[in-house]
């Protein structure tokens, strides 16, 4: 028995102003490419079935092109995988936040997809001897969550939900941004499944032996710069989806080819630096970028950069890099100011982690708690913050 688990696909985001020539977002059309890139993935491996762990669409009304296009490449999936059972969940993305809005996910029923919108189901699937519990993100968020637990007497259990397993999410990560649901890990009963398909988590992550993030299929983040910092934290393996081998529990990362790449280049300082040696500094930045910045996306940070030096900075071979490439984003970050503080006493203003150490190093505490311990975590936890949102 082997299961194609995708996630995350996406489809309508729209980044940036580029259009294709055909007059689509270029992300757009990119994600619609990769999305159509791992279906033909799934048909070339067969699987017994297929799960889409949540957030098919970007949004609740996604784009015309983009229902089309799902349409079409999940009726290609069924016309050329026949028997095998495809599930379908609603993530955060592409849930109404009310009843009376209505699912776009329902449309999928009419090509024989289960589809798992509001309420979680349990699917059973008698000749694969399988059962799948389908829970969409709301349900989680709803007043009375289901147990994640199996049920049946079917030798392969498999759970395919939509929501952040606790502690497995980056350091730092703004909650917001992934949509709210927590759950534990002891909530899961992870020892009780034959897998767990999660989405929600757009980098390829192993949670459990048996329980995986198959990771989004392309940077579609908010914060792309921090998912692409994340992913190369966990390894550099790509964009993907994931082919699980029950009998041998063997998990396979099936990669889709990026469309183009997410460079976040070595940041320059440029603390007492003319506005021609600055210039000088992001020529030799974009120059060292292998393949150039062509079609490419792309991060400079110049630290330490005052205002006067800004102004004279050349702008227009910054509007030429931004014209070759996809999206070239300079972030010019003004030197930390000094302030007052007390009365009348000057002094460096204290960072965020400063101030957050200064609290809980008076904070009472129970004794079992460790504050040193305690306090270093609080440090870390705001200087993370501080990394994501410069990288923001």
């Amino acid at each position: 028995m082997k299961l194609a688990h995708i996630a995350d696909p996406h489809l309508g985001i729209r980044q940036y102003h580029r259009q294709t020539s055909s007059g689509i977002n270029q992300r757009e059309a990119d994600v619609a490419q990769a999305f159509r890139a791992a279906i033909d993935g799934v048909i070339a491996a067969q699987p017994d079935a297929v799960v889409v762990a949540g957030d098919l669409f970007h949004s609740v009304r996604p784009t015309n092109y983009a229902i089309v296009f799902a349409f079409r490449q999940l009726q290609r999936l069924r016309e050329a995988l026949p028997t095998a059972p495809v599930i379908l969940i609603a993530g955060n993305h592409d849930t109404p936040r009310t009843v009376e809005t209505g699912s776009i996910l329902r449309l999928f029923e009419e090509l024989n997809v289960d589809v798992a919108m509001d309420e979680p189901r349990r699917l059973v699937y008698p000749e694969l001897d399988l059962s799948v519990f389908a829970v969409p993100h709301h349900a989680v968020l709803s007043a009375d969550p289901p147990a994640l637990q199996p049920e049946g007497s079917q030798k392969h259990q498999v759970l395919v939900a939509h929501f952040e397993v606790e502690g497995e999410y980056p350091l730092g990560h703004v909650a917001t941004e992934y949509g709210g649901a927590l759950v534990t890990k002891r909530e899961l009963h992870l020892e009780d499944w034959t897998y767990v398909a999660l989405g929600h988590y757009h980098t390829q992550h192993q949670v459990a032996t048996n329980a995986w993030y198959a990771g989004s299929l392309d940077f579609i983040g908010p914060n792309i710069w921090g998912e692409a910092a994340d992913e190369s934290d966990h390894g550099s393996h790509g964009k993907g989806w994931l082919l699980v081998n029950f009998r041998t529990g063997l998990v396979e990362r099936r990669p889709v080819p990026a469309a183009r790449r997410v460079l976040d280049l070595e940041p320059i300082d440029a603390e007492g630096k003319s506005a021609e040696a600055v210039d000088e500094l992001i020529a030799e930045r974009v120059a060292s970028i292998p393949g150039g910045i062509s079609n490419q996306i792309v991060r400079l940070r110049v630290f330490d950069v005052p205002r006067h030096v800004a102004r004279e900075v050349n702008h227009a071979s910054i509007r030429a890099f931004k014209a070759q490439a996809l999206h070239f984003r300079l972030d010019l970050r003004r030197p930390e100011t000094h302030r007052t503080t007390g009365v009348g006493s000057p002094g460096r203003r204290q960072t965020l982690p400063e101030l957050v150490s200064s609290y809980l190093e008076r904070r009472p505490l129970p004794a079992e708690l460790e504050r040193d311990a305690f306090v270093r975590l609080g440090r870390e936890l705001m200087e993370s913050v501080e990394r994501d949102l410069a990288g923001g």
